[in-house]
């Protein structure tokens, strides 16, 4: 299985949880001998503002962080337009699903998901999308982003129960038929993480209920990091939804 990922995202380009020296070196030094990784490429600024205003972009470039995010995005790209015809992870940071068109939070500058899937559509490879954010917090960006275009179905499972997150996102991926299912792929419901509720084998079923709802319809699909913030567990579970993913 490809995963997108680049040395630059070892960087700590900020001071958050989420660009805490170590965190993306716990999923890769985990993952590394089971994937076949891929040197990411930074996102164009025209792919950027197909999601984002000019007064964001700019924003982001004076904080100095627009490398670095414009790297997340491209990489995003990859992993999306790779997932058309094959299972694909981007290991990416800054996660991005709090990036609203104008304005950003929670540790996100640009929504590499949107900027993902508005380049397919761009492209003409996709008509409908499922973006499945299983992230803790509700990703409010990509909602901002991409509820009104008409072609994204947004879902966010919530619960206090495993057996019920998983029942939403059997639910969410029955729902319709899609051309692409993105997911945002936060690890910070897990149960030694800030969510304390999901374990390695429900990262595995979701990631395998992602491949067979995929085989079945004839859908693309494809992972990107968000969350996730206890180094000790967070390649364990990555693994686990990798591991869900790419199951033959």
């Amino acid at each position: 299985m490809k995963v997108i990922w680049s040395e630059e995202f070892t960087d700590s380009y900020a001071v958050d949880p989420a660009a805490e020296p170590g965190r993306m070196e716990a999923i890769r030094d985990v993952i590394r001998n089971a994937v076949t990784f891929v040197a990411a490429r930074p996102a164009s600024e025209e792919d950027i503002a197909r999601c984002h205003t000019k007064s964001h972009i700019e924003h982001v470039r004076r904080i100095g962080i627009y490398d670095i995010a414009a790297l997340s995005a491209g990489a995003a790209i990859q992993a999306a337009e790779i997932g058309m015809n094959e299972p694909c992870f981007g290991l990416i940071r800054p996660p991005g699903h709090h990036a609203s068109a104008d304005s950003c939070w929670g540790f996100c500058y640009f929504n590499n998901m949107a900027i993902a899937l508005e380049r397919l559509r761009y492209e003409g490879k996709v008509a409908k999308a499922l973006v499945l954010d299983i992230d803790l917090h509700f990703g409010d960006g990509t909602v901002d982003i991409l509820a009104d275009k008409g072609y994204a179905t947004i879902v966010n499972p919530a619960s206090n129960s495993p057996a019920d997150f998983i029942r939403q996102v059997s639910v969410a991926l029955d729902s319709e038929t899609y051309d692409i299912i993105g997911v945002s792929a936060g690890f910070d419901y897990a149960r030694e993480d800030w969510g304390g509720l999901l374990g390695e084998s429900d990262y595995t079923d979701i990631g395998r209920m992602v491949r067979a709802t995929a085989r079945k319809t004839g859908a693309g699909f494809f992972a990107i990091l968000e969350g996730g913030y206890n180094h000790r567990v967070l390649g364990h579970n990555c693994m686990a939804l990798l591991d869900g993913m790419r199951e033959n």
